[in-house]
């Protein structure tokens, strides 16, 4: 499975971005998609996660409530909507795809990622 990002940019903080991440393969509705993102000089941090068939959502705290992750298997893309964005959101986005259960917030999880695309906030 390969996986290209794309929709970041620069938004004033209170903006909105959709990222999307589009896969290739035909297995990619049997995979659980993630989304991480890394601020310069932190660690990869989990955003949220979309189960195989889209029926659940997961998020971190930091986003909850603002950022809301969608997929479209027919499409093989997967959606990050994120709103009322923070300058503390600002990091390069990162989506991933998990074949397997478990805890989707650890980045060992995952079998296949993206190269990233920047998202900057300003305030």
């Amino acid at each position: 499975v390969q996986l290209v990002e794309s929709g970041g940019g620069l938004v004033q903080a209170g903006g909105s971005l959709r990222l999307s991440c589009a896969a290739s393969g035909r297995t990619f509705s049997s995979y659980a998609m993630g989304w991480f993102r890394q601020a310069p000089g932190k660690e990869r941090e989990f955003v949220g996660v979309v189960t195989w068939s889209g029926g659940r959502t997961y998020y971190a705290h930091s986003v909850k409530g603002r950022f809301t992750i969608s997929r479209d298997n027919a499409k093989n893309t997967v959606y990050l909507q994120m709103n009322s964005l923070k300058p503390e959101d600002t990091a390069v986005y990162y989506c991933a795809a998990s074949s397997g259960g478990g805890d989707y917030s650890i980045k060992g999880l995952y079998d296949y990622w993206g190269q990233g695309t920047q998202v900057t906030v300003s305030s």
